[in-house]
């Protein structure tokens, strides 16, 4: 259980995960979720896909009709939601397989922040490219 017990924290989710299991947690669907909030259900959408992130105004509303903080939205920490384990009813063979996708993510949001400092150093060597 303790590989679970930070299922929506940091390293293992993002805002829109978060964003998007407190929604179904309350048994919302987008488009109720989006009314409720007086937002487009593509604007909802894309906070959920993390395309974009509401603003503090929208995000405290969202946080209130969810039941969560809004730091727990953030960031993971603080009032929120339990992981898939609240009732203990997952199996080892489903512990194991949640353990790799978690692992699985966070090697992919490493390799991800690397790429982005090797773009960034390719556009700096061919920005100095250029002046020479």
């Amino acid at each position: 259980m303790d590989d679970l017990q930070d299922w929506y924290g940091a390293d293992a989710a993002t805002f829109g995960d978060r964003v998007a299991g407190a929604r179904e947690q309350a048994g919302m669907t987008q488009k109720q979720l989006a009314k409720r909030l007086g937002v487009r259900v593509a604007t909802l959408r894309a906070w959920e896909e993390d395309l974009s992130e509401p603003r503090a105004n929208r995000l405290s509303m969202l946080a209130g009709l969810l039941n969560v903080s809004m730091m727990w939205l953030i960031n993971g920490e603080g009032e929120g939601l339990d992981g898939p384990d609240e009732g203990g009813a997952l199996n080892v063979e489903m512990r194991d397989i949640l353990t790799e996708v978690r692992d699985l993510r966070a090697d992919l949001l490493a390799r991800a922040e690397q790429v982005g400092r090797l773009e960034k150093r390719l556009r700096t060597a061919l920005a100095g490219g250029q002046n020479d």
